[in-house]
């Protein structure tokens, strides 16, 4: 399996990270998903899940920043800004990322779905996982990192991962 995601000028483009029109942001961070491109996934995979994350984090807040959890996507492209958009046929469900973390204060951006890259002192890679798994993942809105990766345990057929970089100025 294969993804690939659109860049601009190698890097993640403006309208999904930290300098994403005002409209397409909650709270302030940016809020439009990415649209990531499938191909070669294996023919009995049932769904797809999606991990997006920043191990550049680490040095600024102490811990890998979780952009984006979302599972049970049908085995297809995954279409831009499905994370927030009410207007999606898609029957999928979301975790929470890193803006629920209590260590960030009230009114830190949408904690569920995809909170886009806003790197705060340097270039800051991305790493994107798109898992091909054997089954739908009991899963309920709002579910957290370690009940995604518990869940999938036994289910993953198939995974590709990519590094894409997002700038800070």
């Amino acid at each position: 399996m294969k993804i690939e995601i659109p860049t601009m000028n190698g890097f993640i483009p403006d309208c999904y990270s930290k300098f994403a029109n005002a409209d397409q942001k909650i709270e302030g961070k940016p809020s439009r998903s990415f649209p990531i491109f499938i191909t070669d996934a294996p023919d009995n995979a049932k769904t797809l899940a999606v991990y997006f994350r920043d191990f550049d984090s680490v040095p600024v807040c102490g811990f890998t920043w979780i952009h984006w959890l979302a599972a049970n996507l049908p085995v297809q492209d995954v279409p831009a800004n499905i994370s927030h958009s009410k207007n999606t046929s898609l029957d999928f469900v979301q975790g929470n990322n890193s803006n629920i973390s209590r260590f960030l204060g009230k009114n830190s951006g949408p904690v569920e779905g995809y909170t886009g890259p806003m790197p705060p002192d340097k270039t800051h890679y991305y790493t994107l996982t798109v898992y091909a798994l054997d089954t739908k993942l009991d899963l309920k809105k709002g579910y957290w990192l370690n009940d995604f990766l518990h869940k999938m345990e036994g289910h993953i057929i198939d995974s590709a991962t990519i590094s894409v970089p997002s700038r800070a100025k």
